[in-house]
């Protein structure tokens, strides 16, 4: 029956309309990931050499044992955002007598084939058979191996079972992400525990005392079996239509929208288009990525006081959503523009709800960028002048680009390496989103008044959010004119 399937799917392949451009796309992916390959090969080779310059005065395999774990850390958060589900369409095949431990065996087998699960097999094997096995024995070097690939197969079917949660309730795939970034925090900044230290304890039992290598094999076993029997409890059709439609009411129900009538069952449609296809979702990941991104800038002090980028990270961490999702505003909707411009939604709704979601989420950001004034009070001033600038000029922008955006997204299609939809209007909105500020702030800071430039940048990005009903009809105005031509690229494919 496995044979059966796999030829479904080639025939699948072969027989679809976009044959040759999946076929193109493919070699291109095939020969990037040959080349990250590569890359991971030598630093693997050359791993004994790259710990010792980090950890001199540690000793190479307790200083190699305490990292393993942080790249598990790592490789679930980018499971999450980058790995794809394996599928095959089963609705088919359960009107047949198929069984279903045959169906539900071969999607959970076929999830171990991807590339993710060679990363740390190419990039640990070469250190643990040419350090461990030389001083320890093969007898250590074997379990080391075998405890890794325990962990991988592990932290593959831990991503894919949250992966396939979150497509019934988004919000499972956000806290996933949130606990992985907390994680990190409280290790790097808070100093709650240490990850390292953990790890240096277990791998340096399973040198020491191979039969630890079994722990990681029970537990990628017991993910195994939590995936194959969830699968196996949602594969009947009525079971997927209920759950799915009752876990999607439950993800978007927000009393806070309910205040904002019409408009905020708008933002509450996007909310859902964001949290149940990838590529938009993937916005929301980068946003909470970019909170972090201080505790890389103001732990560095030349950068820290640099007046030339000191706005950098303000503008990221409390804008990055605007510019990453907004860069592709309405292409989101291109699906379904054509229904969107002969229903009853008013246009000034329509474009309301742009700035509503866009202030809400980005207010959200500066909440949690507020930790921040432990390097200072002038931070905390840095990031709530660009909260205002970017909920004020930076949204206006990014929707008058948005009435000049004619590439459609197909959102059944996944985050990562797509290109759909990017064009020039993103390049041209890039300059004014991430060099405006510096237009008004730079000779402020050049004539030795830094604290004017941010006043100055403050009391304008004020001024456009107490202007911006005067700027919404603007933009409804410049709909009007564009909405039919804007339908009529993204009717393209």
């Amino acid at each position: 029956m496995i044979s059966t399937f796999l030829q479904h799917e080639l025939k699948a392949f072969w027989r679809s309309k976009n044959t040759g451009k999946s076929i193109a796309v493919r070699v291109v992916m095939a020969v990037l990931i040959l080349y990250l390959l590569a890359n991971v090969l030598v630093v693997g080779f050359f791993l004994d050499k790259i710990l010792s310059e980090v950890f001199p005065e540690q000793d190479m395999i307790p200083a190699f044992s305490g990292i393993i774990l942080y790249y598990y850390l790592f490789d679930l958060l980018t499971r999450l955002q980058l790995q794809e589900l394996p599928t095959l369409r089963v609705q088919p095949y359960l009107l047949l007598p198929v069984k279903r431990n045959t169906v539900v065996g071969y999607l959970t087998t076929t999830g171990l084939f991807t590339v993710f699960n060679l990363w740390p097999l190419i990039l640990f094997v070469p250190f643990t058979c040419k350090i461990i096995a030389h001083e320890n024995g093969p007898g250590a070097a074997m379990a080391v191996i075998v405890a890794i690939i325990g962990l991988t197969i592990f932290n593959n079917y831990l991503a894919l079972y949250i992966k396939r949660k979150s497509n019934l309730n988004g919000w499972i795939f956000l806290v996933a992400a949130a606990v992985l970034i907390l994680i990190g925090l409280a290790d790097f900044s808070w100093h709650l525990f240490s990850i390292r230290t953990w790890s240096g304890y277990f791998f340096g039992h399973v040198i020491s005392q191979p039969v630890w290598a079994i722990l990681p094999v029970l537990l990628a076993g017991v993910m195994f079996i939590v995936t194959f029997s969830y699968l196996k409890s949602n594969l009947y059709l009525e079971e997927l239509g209920s759950k799915k439609a009752s876990a999607y009411k439950s993800s978007t129900e927000i009393p806070f929208l309910g205040y904002f009538g019409s408009v905020g069952d708008l933002v509450a449609n996007e909310v859902k288009l964001i949290l149940r296809n990838k590529r938009p979702r993937s916005s929301i990941v980068m946003s909470l990525f970019f909170v972090g991104y201080g505790l890389i800038f103001y732990n560095n002090p030349q950068l820290k006081h640099n007046s030339g980028i000191q706005l950098i990270p303000a503008l990221l961490m409390t804008g990055i959503f605007i510019i990453n999702y907004g860069q592709f505003m309405f292409a989101w909707q291109g699906s379904h523009f054509d229904g969107i411009l002969v229903s009853h939604v008013k246009y000034e709704d329509f474009i309301k709800a742009k700035f509503l979601m866009f202030t809400t989420i980005s207010t959200v950001l500066f909440i949690l960028t507020i930790p921040y004034v432990y390097y200072g009070w002038d931070i905390l001033l840095n990031h709530f002048v660009m909260y205002l600038w970017n909920i004020g000029v930076s949204t206006t922008i990014v929707l008058f680009f948005a009435n000049r955006n004619y590439r459609r997204i197909d959102l059944s299609k996944g985050a990562s390496f797509n290109w759909e939809g990017v064009g020039g209007t993103q390049w041209l909105l890039s300059l004014p989103l991430l060099l405006g500020p510096y237009v008004i702030y730079l000779p402020f800071s050049a004539l030795g008044h830094k604290y004017a430039g941010l006043i100055a940048l403050g009391i304008i990005g004020l001024v456009f959010v107490l202007s911006r009903s005067f700027w919404i009809k603007q933009l409804e105005k410049d709909f009007y004119e564009r909405r039919y031509t804007i339908a009529e690229g993204f009717r393209a494919k």
